[in-house]
């Protein structure tokens, strides 16, 4: 299987996360060669790459040690899927996220390419034994799940397919160490991998809390960004029990093990979503901020300043 002794990697995909991608393995010194279906959009795409590189050099957030030109000039955009893929090892799938248009891809790229080229998906939740299903060497295919923005939250999930081999993770972790990420690897595949399964237990009992009653939109948003927010950015659930005891998590667990599992007893169902919860709760977050354009991209973009502050401070 290959490993980052290549130079090319081919981005199958222009939207928000092929765009992270690229810069991401541009920050590296890699050749990369990004391709959509839509013609035009790929162009489209290396200029607002060119754009975005622009901001993060002003705003002393460049990753890597090429210019922002010398990175420029290792992307290429491409309308033909095999001169995206020549010579690449490897391959970061990045359409939206459907299971038939993603199963499709890799089934047209895999006629591309030669047996050693890892087949990446940046899939948020599809398994997996699903998205690789239509592909015949499966044992060069991992997912590697990144965080939105990539550019600045690192984590990236590595979630083989149960005939992934394990010289494809060892690679591509390395891989993703070697451009900065912070990968982590999951043993086997689960539904909603370990991200998604954290992120949606918090927002169902955030939900249920707001839906009863107990607590406003807002208070909510600061029982993360003013509480735990605060504390996970820099240690996990496991450490921070593990430090807040005075002899560690054993201890931990004897003083607060029944405190826990009650609490956990009295969580409700999984909420649906929808009806007049969800226009509630959709009100109560649109008093907070605005849902046109001009507000939600105001909010992005001090998310991602926010997030550059964080990323710096973390190195």
């Amino acid at each position: 299987m290959s490993t980052s002794k290549g130079n090319i990697i081919s981005v199958i995909g222009s939207g928000l996360i092929g765009r992270s991608w690229a810069m991401v393995f541009l920050s590296g010194g890699f050749r990369v060669k990004i391709y959509d279906s839509q013609p035009g959009q790929a162009a489209s795409a290396t200029q607002e790459i060119r754009k975005q590189l622009k901001e993060v050099e002003q705003a002393q957030m460049l990753r890597g040690n090429l210019s922002v030109e010398d990175q420029l000039v290792l992307l290429s955009s491409h309308d033909d899927l095999s001169q995206a893929l020549e010579g690449a090892f490897f391959v970061q799938e990045s359409v939206y996220e459907d299971l038939e248009t993603k199963r499709s891809v890799f089934q047209e790229v895999e006629c591309h390419m030669g047996e050693s080229v890892v087949l990446s998906s940046s899939t948020s939740c599809l398994l997996p034994s699903n998205v690789f299903s239509k592909v015949q060497n499966r044992k060069r295919c991992i997912v590697s799940h990144p965080v939105n923005p990539p550019y600045y939250v690192r984590l990236v999930e590595l979630v083989p397919h149960p005939e992934t081999e394990a010289a494809v993770v060892d690679s591509t972790h390395a891989l993703m160490t070697q451009l900065g990420q912070a990968p982590v690897r999951l043993r086997k595949e689960i539904d909603g991998f370990a991200l998604n399964r954290v992120q949606y237990a918090i927002i169902a009992e955030s939900w249920r809390l707001v839906a009863e009653g107990v607590i406003s939109v807002q208070d909510i948003d600061l029982v993360m960004s003013e509480g735990l927010g605060m504390r996970y950015a820099f240690i996990g659930p496991m450490e921070t029990i593990h430090l807040n005891a005075p002899e560690g998590l054993e201890d931990y667990l004897k003083r607060y093990r029944e405190g826990m599992k009650r609490v956990l007893s009295s969580f409700g169902p999984v909420p649906e979503f929808s009806g007049e919860e969800a226009k509630s709760i959709n009100q109560e977050i649109c008093d907070l901020i605005p849902s046109d354009h001009h507000h939600l991209s105001a909010r992005r973009q001090r998310r991602d300043h926010l997030l550059m502050g964080l990323a710096k401070l973390k190195k």
